[in-house]
């Protein structure tokens, strides 16, 4: 990575300190002052994360040296592009948030069945219900995140390409041991922000369930989940009633 100086003809005698590197082959320039593009198209503002063009940055505030001469700004090696990850396929599927792939836990037995169960439960009842389900799928709740719900549910006829881009009716999310609700909260949020208006999230340890609002989590105590204005009734006592068989 190379400093450079820069000055911005016509702009008041704006200028400042930069740097420049390389990303997966495309030549960046950062600067220190906002609203200053390189020549490959990229911008980055201190203190605000941008992705451009194939090439992602995590923008940090920029601290002046006592010099004047230089400042710092970490480069995380682990970084990739929202175009690097849509081209990567993982086993099993990660997620990815602002640049970094974040692992899922799964794989363990009780969480396994619940997936299947919930896919062949909609599954069976797509006409009846007028819905499609959806296994594991990428969707994009922000602009530089995507999530990879354990089951998602689509109103019937829901148009969309590979990766889902529009609030689906219902996100199934199964807790594993290693799963804490403070953790997935932050997942939540997101849901919540993108529009998904039926959240509803299973621990299959404690056999319990709850669905979230804005005021936070509640608990299901009324022993079936419903969406409102469709048939679709699941009874939480034969969804554990599966894991007591096994």
């Amino acid at each position: 990575m190379e400093g450079f100086a820069y000055g911005v003809p016509g702009q008041g005698g704006r200028a400042g300190a930069g740097w420049s590197f390389g990303v997966g082959g495309v030549h960046v320039a950062i600067f220190a002052e906002a609203g200053v593009s390189s020549g490959s198209g990229a911008v980055v503002c201190a203190g605000v994360s941008e992705i451009c063009e194939g090439a992602a940055f995590v923008g940090e505030t920029l601290k002046e040296e006592d010099t004047g001469a230089m400042a710092t700004l970490p480069i995380d090696e682990t970084f990739i592009t929202v175009r690097e990850y849509l081209r990567t396929s993982y086993s099993p599927d990660c997620e990815y948030v602002d640049g970094h792939i974040e692992e899922r836990h799964l794989g363990e037995k009780e969480h396994s069945l619940l997936q299947k169960y919930f896919t062949l439960l909609f599954g069976f009842n797509e006409a009846a219900w007028g819905v499609e389900v959806f296994p594991e799928l990428r969707t994009q709740v922000a602009r530089t995140r995507f999530r990879v719900p354990d089951v998602l549910v689509l109103r019937a006829g829901t148009k969309f390409e590979s990766i889902l881009d529009q609030p689906p009716l219902i996100a199934i999310e199964i807790l594993s041991p290693e799963d804490r609700l403070s953790a997935l909260q932050v997942k939540i949020d997101e849901y919540v922000a993108f529009g998904v208006q039926h959240i509803w999230i299973f621990d299959p340890q404690r056999r319990q369930a709850w669905w979230p609002d804005a005021k936070g989590l509640h608990q299901v105590v009324d022993e079936e989940l419903t969406v409102p204005g469709t048939p679709i009734r699941v009874v939480l006592g034969e969804v554990f009633a599966k894991l007591d068989r096994v």
